[in-house]
Protein backbone atom coordinates (compact mmCIF):
# COMPACT_ATOMS: atom_id res chain seq x y z
CA UNK A 1 0.00 0.00 0.00
CA UNK A 2 3.00 2.16 0.82
CA UNK A 3 3.43 2.31 -2.92
CA UNK A 4 0.46 3.43 -3.89
CA UNK A 5 0.16 6.86 -5.04
CA UNK A 6 -1.40 9.66 -3.17
CA UNK A 7 -4.68 9.97 -4.80
CA UNK A 8 -5.28 6.35 -4.15
CA UNK A 9 -4.48 6.25 -0.43
CA UNK A 10 -5.94 9.29 0.64
CA UNK A 11 -9.20 11.08 0.02
CA UNK A 12 -9.46 14.83 -1.23
CA UNK A 13 -10.20 15.95 2.21
CA UNK A 14 -6.89 14.09 3.50
CA UNK A 15 -4.65 15.75 0.66
CA UNK A 16 -2.06 18.28 1.47
CA UNK A 17 -1.91 21.71 -0.15
CA UNK A 18 0.45 20.90 -2.66
CA UNK A 19 -1.42 17.19 -3.33
CA UNK A 20 -4.65 18.95 -3.84
CA UNK A 21 -3.01 21.48 -6.34
CA UNK A 22 -1.24 18.37 -8.28
CA UNK A 23 -4.23 17.04 -9.38
CA UNK A 24 -5.33 19.77 -11.63
CA UNK A 25 -4.28 18.74 -15.23
CA UNK A 26 -3.91 21.81 -16.92
CA UNK A 27 -7.05 21.20 -19.38
CA UNK A 28 -8.48 25.22 -19.03
CA UNK A 29 -12.00 23.90 -19.23
CA UNK A 30 -12.73 25.12 -15.69
CA UNK A 31 -11.82 28.35 -16.73
CA UNK A 32 -14.31 28.36 -19.42
CA UNK A 33 -17.01 31.26 -19.76
CA UNK A 34 -20.83 29.58 -18.59
CA UNK A 35 -24.21 31.00 -18.62
CA UNK A 36 -26.69 28.99 -16.18
CA UNK A 37 -30.65 28.96 -18.09
CA UNK A 38 -32.64 30.41 -15.61
CA UNK A 39 -35.84 28.44 -16.04
CA UNK A 40 -34.25 24.73 -16.40
CA UNK A 41 -30.94 25.63 -14.41
CA UNK A 42 -29.17 24.04 -17.20
CA UNK A 43 -25.39 25.20 -17.66
CA UNK A 44 -24.54 26.54 -21.18
CA UNK A 45 -20.58 25.91 -21.59
CA UNK A 46 -19.01 28.49 -23.99
CA UNK A 47 -15.73 28.64 -25.83
CA UNK A 48 -14.86 32.14 -23.97
CA UNK A 49 -11.99 31.65 -21.40
CA UNK A 50 -11.53 33.71 -18.45
CA UNK A 51 -9.49 37.20 -18.87
CA UNK A 52 -7.03 35.47 -16.95
CA UNK A 53 -6.53 32.53 -18.15
CA UNK A 54 -3.63 31.99 -20.71
CA UNK A 55 -4.91 29.79 -23.40
CA UNK A 56 -1.28 28.52 -24.86
CA UNK A 57 0.36 27.81 -21.56
CA UNK A 58 -3.36 26.20 -19.81
CA UNK A 59 -2.95 28.51 -16.69
CA UNK A 60 -3.88 31.05 -14.47
CA UNK A 61 -1.92 34.23 -14.96
CA UNK A 62 -2.37 35.30 -11.57
CA UNK A 63 -3.46 32.06 -9.62
CA UNK A 64 -2.79 33.24 -6.21
CA UNK A 65 -5.08 36.45 -6.78
CA UNK A 66 -7.48 35.16 -9.03
CA UNK A 67 -10.42 36.19 -6.96
CA UNK A 68 -9.18 39.88 -6.86
CA UNK A 69 -9.82 40.26 -10.30
CA UNK A 70 -12.36 37.57 -11.01
CA UNK A 71 -14.74 37.91 -7.67
CA UNK A 72 -16.63 35.03 -8.91
CA UNK A 73 -13.74 32.56 -9.73
CA UNK A 74 -15.05 29.47 -8.00
CA UNK A 75 -11.72 27.81 -5.96
CA UNK A 76 -12.62 24.26 -5.84
CA UNK A 77 -12.27 22.26 -2.47
CA UNK A 78 -13.43 18.89 -1.02
CA UNK A 79 -16.39 20.34 0.33
CA UNK A 80 -17.87 21.73 -3.41
CA UNK A 81 -16.96 19.20 -5.70
CA UNK A 82 -20.20 17.37 -5.20
CA UNK A 83 -22.19 20.34 -5.96
CA UNK A 84 -20.37 21.65 -9.43
CA UNK A 85 -21.98 19.03 -11.05
CA UNK A 86 -20.86 21.34 -14.58
CA UNK A 87 -17.70 20.43 -13.67
CA UNK A 88 -16.23 18.07 -16.67
CA UNK A 89 -16.35 14.45 -16.41
CA UNK A 90 -12.76 14.66 -17.27
CA UNK A 91 -11.59 16.59 -14.59
CA UNK A 92 -9.11 14.63 -11.90
CA UNK A 93 -11.17 16.16 -8.59
CA UNK A 94 -14.17 14.92 -10.21
CA UNK A 95 -13.32 11.83 -11.04
CA UNK A 96 -11.86 11.40 -7.91
CA UNK A 97 -14.55 12.37 -5.91
CA UNK A 98 -17.19 10.05 -7.95
CA UNK A 99 -14.24 6.84 -7.06
CA UNK A 100 -12.73 6.94 -10.73
CA UNK A 101 -9.01 6.62 -11.33
CA UNK A 102 -6.74 9.25 -13.09
CA UNK A 103 -7.35 8.99 -16.84
CA UNK A 104 -4.05 7.78 -18.80
CA UNK A 105 -3.31 10.82 -20.13
CA UNK A 106 -3.58 12.64 -16.90
CA UNK A 107 0.13 14.11 -15.86
CA UNK A 108 0.56 12.31 -13.06
CA UNK A 109 0.18 9.26 -14.83
CA UNK A 110 1.83 10.22 -17.54
CA UNK A 111 4.74 12.01 -16.31
CA UNK A 112 3.98 14.39 -19.10
CA UNK A 113 2.53 17.80 -18.88
CA UNK A 114 2.05 17.98 -22.61
CA UNK A 115 -0.18 14.45 -22.51
CA UNK A 116 -3.74 16.32 -21.35
CA UNK A 117 -3.08 18.26 -24.69
CA UNK A 118 -1.80 15.70 -27.12
CA UNK A 119 -5.52 13.10 -25.78
CA UNK A 120 -7.53 16.24 -26.78
CA UNK A 121 -8.55 16.44 -23.75
CA UNK A 122 -7.61 20.41 -23.07
CA UNK A 123 -8.83 23.43 -24.62
CA UNK A 124 -5.45 25.12 -25.69
CA UNK A 125 -6.21 26.78 -29.28
CA UNK A 126 -9.97 26.89 -28.70
CA UNK A 127 -11.11 29.84 -27.17
CA UNK A 128 -11.07 33.17 -27.30
CA UNK A 129 -10.71 35.91 -24.22
CA UNK A 130 -13.52 37.28 -22.75
CA UNK A 131 -11.77 40.80 -23.25
CA UNK A 132 -12.49 40.36 -27.23
CA UNK A 133 -16.52 40.51 -26.31
CA UNK A 134 -18.24 43.70 -26.73
CA UNK A 135 -20.60 42.26 -24.09
CA UNK A 136 -20.61 39.32 -21.95
CA UNK A 137 -23.70 38.50 -23.23
CA UNK A 138 -21.86 37.85 -27.05
CA UNK A 139 -20.56 34.44 -24.80
CA UNK A 140 -23.40 32.93 -25.99
CA UNK A 141 -22.49 33.20 -29.18
CA UNK A 142 -19.70 31.13 -28.67
CA UNK A 143 -21.84 28.16 -27.05
CA UNK A 144 -19.91 25.40 -26.78
CA UNK A 145 -21.19 21.67 -25.67
CA UNK A 146 -18.65 19.47 -26.87
CA UNK A 147 -16.32 20.63 -25.29
CA UNK A 148 -18.08 19.46 -22.08
CA UNK A 149 -20.15 16.19 -22.76
CA UNK A 150 -17.40 14.56 -24.80
CA UNK A 151 -14.81 14.57 -22.25
CA UNK A 152 -13.49 12.13 -19.78
CA UNK A 153 -14.89 8.86 -20.68
CA UNK A 154 -11.85 7.21 -20.21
Amino acid sequence: MAGEPFWRRKSLEQMTAAEWESLCDGCGLCCLVRFEDEETGEIIPTRVHCKLYDPHACTCTDYANRRAHVPDCIKLTPGNIEALEWMPKSCAYRRLHEGRDLASWHPLISGDQETVHTAGVSVRGQTINERALADPEDALDFAAWDLVDERGRE
